[in-house]
C-alpha cells in the first residue's frame, strides 16, 4: 500500500513539474526556429537560433531596452529594500500611540488597484514635467518614484522584524550607537535572508512591470524589455521567432538573480511566515 502511495504521489508530482517547466521548454526551442515552425507547433529544436539573434538586434534595439530595465530594476530595487525595511523596523522596534491604526490603513491600501490610480499619478507627473523635467514624463524617474515602495514590503519587512533579538537594539543603545547606526550596523547584516526574499520579489516585479512604463514612458530609446516584446508582437504579422529570442533574454536576468538567491528566498519567506 505504502508503494501505491509513493508511486501515485512521484507521480503526480513529475506531471506537475512537466506541466510547470514545458512552457519554458517550448520557448527555448521557438527560439531556434523559423516563425512559419513555431505558429505550427514544432517541438524539436532547429538551426535557426543565431539568424534569430542577428534579426533581432537588427529589428530592433535591445541593448538600449536591456540598460533601461536594469537601470530601473536595480535603482527601484534598492530604493524598496532600504525604505520598505526602515518603515517596517520603525513600525516594529518602535512603540507609540495608533501605530497599529496606521498600519493598517496603510494594509488597506493594498485593496487599490494601480490602475485605480495611474491617471492621478500620470497627471502628477505631468504638472512636475515643466518645473522639474528630470523627474516628468518620459524619464526613468517618473517610472521608477512610484514602484519604489508598496505596503506589502513595508508589512514583509514587520513580519520578519518580529523574529529579531529586541535585545539588540538596546545593547546597541548601551554602547551608544545612534538609532540609524543600530540599524545599519545591527539590524541589516542581522536580516540578510529577509533583504535577499524582498530583493528578488522586488527586482522581478519591476523587471516586469509593464502598464506603468507603457503610460509614462514615450520615446523608443526609453522603452523597456517588456514595452519592446509588445511592440515586437504588435505588428501585422509578428515573427514568433524573433519574440521567443526576446523573451528568453529578457528571462535571463530574472533568472539569474532567482537561482543566486533562491537559498535566501526560502529562508526570508519562511521567516516571515513564522513571524
Amino acid at each position: 500500500m505504502k508503494q501505491l502511495k509513493r508511486i501515485g504521489t512521484y507521480t503526480f508530482l513529475g506531471i506537475a513539474s512537466f506541466v510547470s517547466i514545458f512552457p519554458f521548454l517550448w520557448m527555448l526551442v521557438s527560439m531556434t526556429n523559423k516563425s512559419v515552425d513555431v505558429t505550427q507547433g514544432r517541438l524539436l529544436p532547429g538551426g535557426h537560433l543565431i539568424e534569430n539573434l542577428k534579426g533581432l538586434f537588427a529589428t530592433v534595439d535591445m541593448m538600449t531596452a536591456l540598460a533601461n530595465s536594469m537601470i530601473i530594476a536595480v535603482i527601484t530595487t534598492v530604493l524598496t529594500l532600504l525604505i520598505g525595511s526602515l518603515a517596517g523596523y520603525g513600525f516594529e522596534i518602535y512603540r507609540t500611540p495608533g501605530k497599529d491604526r496606521v498600519f493598517n490603513i496603510l494594509l488597506l491600501s493594498m485593496m487599490i488597484p494601480f490602475a485605480a490610480i495611474m491617471i492621478p499619478l500620470y497627471r502628477l507627473f505631468g504638472g512636475i514635467s515643466g518645473s522639474a523635467p528630470f523627474l516628468g514624463i518620459d524619464t526613468l524617474a517618473a517610472a521608477i518614484l512610484p514602484t519604489i515602495i508598496t505596503a506589502f514590503f513595508i508589512f514583509f519587512f514587520r513580519q520578519n522584524t518580529k523574529m529579531f533579538a529586541k535585545d539588540l537594539v538596546e545593547a546597541g543603545r548601551i554602547d551608544g550607537l545612534s538609532e540609524l547606526g543600530i540599524f545599519f550596523r545591527i539590524y541589516l547584516p542581522t536580516m540578510k535572508t529577509t533583504y535577499a526574499a524582498a530583493a528578488i520579489i522586488a527586482f522581478m516585479n519591476s523587471w516586469n512591470n509593464y502598464l506603468w512604463p507603457l503610460v509614462i514612458l514615450q520615446s523608443p530609446d526609453k522603452q523597456t524589455i517588456p514595452l519592446l516584446i509588445s511592440n515586437l508582437g504588435a505588428g501585422y504579422s509578428p515573427d514568433y521567432g524573433l519574440i521567443m529570442t526576446a523573451i528568453v533574454i529578457a528571462t535571463l536576468p530574472t533568472a539569474i538573480v532567482f537561482f543566486v538567491m533562491q537559498k535566501h528566498f526560502v529562508a526570508g519567506m519562511m521567516g516571515s511566515v513564522k513571524g
